[in-house]
């Protein structure tokens, strides 16, 4: 039996799906994060036992990784020689690494044109029309991804320090984030020496949830991140019949709070990013196979 592998990985997580060349899921795989630019060995670690847990969720040996060909969308897969880097050190027969972009468009457009907007602990952006992809950003929250969790999450930890120093009023959300750092600045500053983007990506559902409540501060760190998401989509100037898809964590928070224009061509993806990765795998090795039998 040929077998593909389809691996989706990010700030957060890594997911992998083991398939039929003829595209049946066998089994599937969950581990932790697989961002290859801010971790590159940690990621790889991460990758092989998701692949790992869905061959042995298929109830196939594991042994045979060194034949079996993978297609993996990984986040920090756009930026420096990672991508290379990473090809040269995993268990696979045949490695090949994407943009975590590229499988969620595949996933989710299928063969129509339009766009996605992956909204998660990052942010990046790919269109496709007339088989032609126009990727946007994705360059990590230090110096982009404006949207992202990871940049919701170190502004509100930013708004946080301007209210102890006494600079602008405070707000119940950041009364909570005093409290849980015991009111002590110092500890904010510790936290962000060693936080990845998924430790601050973890605060910015609590931004939207306050945000709702009509917290003055959560208000406006989202109507700054929608209008972000906003601008950067607009570079596309998508129109009907071409579909948006909205992914990732904060997909539908953001769903309902952005302008009609968008509302208007947003449709629900037809797929998963490993779903994508699968197709992916399949179309380039599917032919030739896995070789297990």
């Amino acid at each position: 039996m040929d077998l593909v592998l389809g691996i989706d990985g990010g700030g957060t997580g890594c997911r992998a799906a083991l398939a039929t060349a003829k595209g049946e899921i066998l089994g599937r795989g969950r581990s932790g994060p697989a961002n290859i630019r801010t971790d590159l060995d940690g990621a790889r670690e991460n990758i092989v036992e998701a692949a790992r847990l869905a061959f042995s969720d298929a109830g196939i040996d594991p042994a045979l990784f060194n034949s079996t060909d993978a297609v993996l969308g990984l986040a920090g897969a756009n930026v420096g020689d990672y991508k290379q880097r990473l090809e040269a050190i995993l268990p696979f027969r045949n490695s090949e690494v994407e943009n975590d972009s590229l499988i969620s468009l595949e996933g989710a457009l299928g063969e129509n044109d339009g766009a996605i907007a992956a909204l998660g602990t990052g942010t990046v952006y790919l269109a496709r029309r007339a088989g032609k992809l126009h990727p946007l950003g994705g360059w990590g929250f230090q110096v982009g991804d404006l949207g992202s969790g990871a940049r919701i999450g170190r502004d509100l930890l930013q708004e946080t320090l301007l209210v102890h120093d006494g600079i602008r009023p405070g707000s119940p959300l950041t009364d909570f984030m005093l409290d849980r750092f015991k009111g002590d600045p110092s500890e904010i500053v510790e936290f962000t020496t060693t936080a990845k983007p998924g430790d601050y990506g973890l605060f910015a559902p609590m931004v939207f949830e306050h945000a709702a409540k009509g917290d003055a501060i959560a208000a406006r760190i989202v109507e700054s991140a929608v209008a972000d998401v906003e601008e950067t989509l607009a570079v596309f100037d998508l129109a009907a019949p071409e579909r948006l898809c909205l992914l990732g964590g904060l997909a539908g928070l953001y769903a309902p709070l952005l302008s009609e224009r968008y509302r208007a061509i947003m449709h629900p993806p037809l797929g998963d990013a490993i779903s994508g990765a699968v197709a992916m795998a399949i179309r380039k090795f599917g032919k030739s196979g896995g070789g297990n039998g």
